[in-house]
């Protein structure tokens, strides 16, 4: 019998849940499992979701839409808990991300209501945008005891700053980086060649190198072939229908990461090297912008749906 390429991706990476659905979670049993605003504004718009959105607003009825959403994050990350072995990340609100202590105060929000519901903090990883505010929040979390997610990685220099931020773990977004060459230069990209798989694995071969222990998670597919590229890795975080593919797939993987492979010093970076080196990039000063809008901007939807079931 074939073994599938879910199955053999599984021997050489952590595979994650890039969903807020919990029933592709239970079919394809990844060890943890990724939400951010816009998975879970599009899980609480879905029926079967629903008594959760009006659990949170019932069991939080007088106060104020941001605790009720913050109640409901926890909630789905709870019942995600249920089904994966390992740990859920939470999303901070998008609107923070240039702001350090606000990130620090919802974090312990957050983990404050998950202790509350009796889920210990090193199950929870909390997701923040790897701008220079969110990096040096996320370096006192840490400190603290709090592991962080760095999302809306696009840059070396932002891999380089978490990993010398000891942040538990990052997601490069390998398929947003596809999309920006794509539709600059106009050109298809496969496997090696891909700039986002080449991205994540420059990034990969550094922290190896370098002996830093920050996770890296490559996120934000586009097809199966940049997964297949980065077999290996840390963790990847996998979309339901690309979990789907692979599992019908019964394409040979290889590990194609592996510690070793490069050799490398560290490149500690301070405010203003961080900001230059990033800015240097054109791509990531473009979609870490653009990411942040968007998840904002889903923030805003989800605290409409939030007042509707509140009756403001």
């Amino acid at each position: 019998m074939s073994i599938s390429a879910l199955d053999q991706l599984k021997q050489h990476t952590v595979v994650v849940a890039d969903t807020g659905d919990f029933a592709a979670m239970r079919a394809f049993k990844p060890q943890d499992a990724t939400t951010n605003p816009s998975l879970i504004l599009k899980a609480v718009q879905m029926p079967e979701y629903r008594p959760l959105l009006d659990k949170a607003v019932a069991d939080n009825k007088g106060k104020s839409i941001p605790e009720i959403i913050d109640a409901l994050l926890v909630s789905f990350g709870s019942e995600i808990l249920k089904i994966v072995p390992g740990r859920v990340s939470t999303e901070v609100d998008a609107r923070l991300s240039f702001d350090t202590e606000g990130t620090i105060a919802k974090a312990n929000t957050l983990i404050a209501l998950y202790q509350k519901a009796g889920i210990a903090k090193e199950r929870i990883l909390i997701k923040i945008a790897s701008t220079w505010e969110g990096i040096k929040a996320a370096e006192q979390l840490e400190k603290s005891g709090i592991r962080c997610n760095l999302t809306l990685l696009f840059s070396f220099a932002q891999a380089v700053a978490c990993a010398e931020a000891g942040v538990q773990l990052i997601s490069p977004f390998v398929g947003r980086i596809y999309d920006w060459y794509k539709k600059s230069t106009g050109k298809e990209y496969t496997g090696a060649e891909d700039p986002g798989v080449q991205s994540v694995t420059r990034i990969y071969n550094h922290y190896k190198a370098c002996g830093y222990k920050t996770e890296v998670m490559g996120a934000s597919f586009r097809n199966i072939g940049q997964i297949i590229a980065l077999a290996g890795c840390d963790l990847l975080t996998i979309s339901p229908n690309l979990l789907d593919e692979l599992s019908q797939s019964t394409a040979t993987i290889q590990r194609a990461l592996r510690p070793g492979n490069a050799s490398g010093i560290k490149l500690p970076l301070d405010a203003k090297a961080y900001r230059w080196e990033h800015n240097a990039d054109a791509m990531a000063v473009e979609k870490t912008a653009e990411g942040i809008r968007a998840f904002a901007a889903d923030g805003d939807k989800l605290i409409s749906i939030v007042k509707a079931a509140d009756g403001q």
